[in-house]
């Protein structure tokens, strides 16, 4: 098992690639506190990894709250006794859709405050606990959209796009305690989020839903999206001795979206 015995807090742990990164790293041996907003989510994944001989807690938490990540992480250090991994996963979906100059400005600040300053927090309060064992592993979710500009979703790009450059300033000052932080961006993948996205989207640009979800795969290498357990294990690998010599990268897992069509208003 490559992460056996590990704590890892994952936020945005009950749904998409966060439920499938939170049983990914159960079967791997790691005891997993899975966070988010929904608690029932949360719950649903807890039972699927104790109903396998694992160990798991839910525990709510809003990212954009500061008192609420400190409460996550005292918590998870009471009854697991450390926090050798954070997966910062939770984000606030693109919902903008409008240009700049006609963007709602309530859509920025939630998605700095989540997406953004939520992944800048969580660090900072793990890093408390990890700094002095001079051992721990941070791996930040971004996206493509943090590659190449995203036409309309500005908060989402913003966000994504300074995810990466934390990723690469928090590796420099972590490293000399012997904490790794990389990050990862995924493409297209197939969660409840990016089906809502395809809707919207199609509806945007007077499509269906099947021709909006047939041109995004073909603007892809591999002509398809990737599934929520694909980038999982992407996200163990990061988490795992595996890239032991890996600190400061970016990982893409994209089936080959940011090698074809670089520029993002390719999507739609």
């Amino acid at each position: 098992m490559k992460l056996k015995d590990k704590v890892a807090i994952i936020t945005g742990g009950g749904s998409g690639i966060g439920r499938a990164t939170s049983l990914a790293f159960a079967r791997e041996g790691a005891k997993v506190v899975a966070a988010s907003r929904h608690l029932s989510r949360l719950e649903e994944v807890a039972e699927a990894i104790k109903a396998k001989g694992g160990k798991a807690r839910a525990i709510q938490t809003d990212i954009s709250d500061y008192e609420q990540i400190k409460r996550l992480v005292a918590q998870t250090i009471d009854e697991f006794g450390q926090i050798d991994i954070l997966v910062n996963n939770a984000a606030a979906m693109a919902t903008n859709n409008a240009d700049t100059v006609d963007m709602n400005l309530d859509n920025w600040d939630t998605a700095l405050a989540v997406s953004l300053t939520g992944t800048m927090l969580c660090a900072r309060e793990v890093l408390k606990n990890m700094i002095p064992r001079k051992s721990g592993n941070i791996v930040n979710v971004s996206s493509v959209a943090g590659l190449s500009g995203v036409p309309k979703e500005s908060p989402y790009a913003a966000c994504k796009w300074g995810i990466i450059g934390f990723t690469e300033t928090l590796a420099i000052e972590a490293g000399k305690y012997n904490i790794r932080v990389n990050c990862i961006s995924p493409g297209a993948t197939l969660t409840d989020e990016f089906d809502e996205w395809i809707k919207r989207s199609a509806k945007d640009v007077g499509l269906t839903y099947e021709q909006v979800m047939t041109k995004l795969c073909d603007n892809n290498a591999l002509k398809r999206a990737a599934k929520p357990e694909e980038i999982a294990n992407c996200i163990v690998f990061l988490a795992s001795d595996d890239s032991s010599a890996m600190t400061g990268s970016n990982l893409v897992a994209s089936c080959g979206f940011h090698i074809t069509h670089p520029n993002m208003i390719s999507l739609v």
